[in-house]
Order: structure tokens, then C-alpha cells, then sequence
């Protein structure tokens, strides 16, 4: 059974940067995320889950949403069985819990519906505030 563990965040002004980690734990023989679809989503209080970005288990198809678009970068590092997303130039509006999510695949491009992913982390929190 896939678990997910999100980190990286943290307190940062405004035009800072942060890179999320989100890594794998399972409890018997280890799995690869590059065996699944990743997402990361993020929850600002009072405001519903939004996708932000999606990266195929190649890492040859990634989508972000439009508001992060040319600030954020997803990155697999397969060595390290982890998946990140850098953020640069980060704004207040940024401000959320942010979560990685994950879908056994091979080959489908991203973006796939949200509720296609079946194994979700418990959230790591971004502050951007001066």
C-alpha cells in the first residue's frame, strides 16, 4: 500500500521561494512513484482543493494550472524516489495546504481528473506573507 508524505513547507515572503518534496513510504517491499501519475493540489482556507500541477510517470507530460504557470516546476528524481515542486516568485495568494496525490499509470498524459487519484498525503502548509 502506497503512502505519500508531503514537506518542504514553510513560512516565506512574498517573491521567495520553496521546493516541496513528496516523498514514498510503504510498509513492505518499497514502490516506485515513477510507477504513478503524480499530482500536487493545494487548499487555501474557506476555498475548495485546486489542481496545480501533474506530472506523467515518465515526466514526459506535465500540466500546471494557470495561475502558477512560468513560477512553479515539477520535478522527478527517480534516484531519490521522490517527486518535488519548485516554487519561485511565490505571492500571497499562494498561501495553502498543499498536497501530493498519486495514481498507478503508465503512459497517460497529464491532467487526469481529480478524482482519479486514489492515494493522497497529508499536507505540508505554504505561508507567503511579509
Amino acid at each position: 500500500q502506497l503512502q505519500l508524505v508531503e514537506s518542504g513547507g514553510g513560512l516565506v515572503q512574498p517573491g521567495g521561494s520553496l521546493r516541496l518534496s513528496c516523498g514514498a513510504t510503504s510498509a513492505a517491499t518499497p514502490l516506485r512513484l515513477d510507477d504513478y501519475i503524480i499530482g500536487w493540489f493545494r487548499q487555501a482556507p474557506g476555498k475548495e482543493r485546486e489542481a496545480v500541477s501533474c506530472t506523467s510517470n515518465s515526466g514526459d507530460s506535465t500540466t500546471y494550472v494557470d495561475a502558477v504557470k512560468g513560477r512553479f516546476t515539477i520535478a522527478r528524481e527517480n534516484a531519490k524516489n521522490t517527486v518535488y515542486l519548485h516554487m519561485n516568485s511565490l505571492k500571497p495568494e499562494d498561501t495553502a495546504v498543499y498536497y501530493c496525490a498519486a495514481k498507478p499509470d503508465f503512459g497517460t498524459n497529464c491532467p487526469i481528473p481529480t478524482k482519479a487519484f486514489g492515494v493522497w498525503g497529508q499536507g505540508t502548509q505554504v505561508n507567503v506573507s511579509s
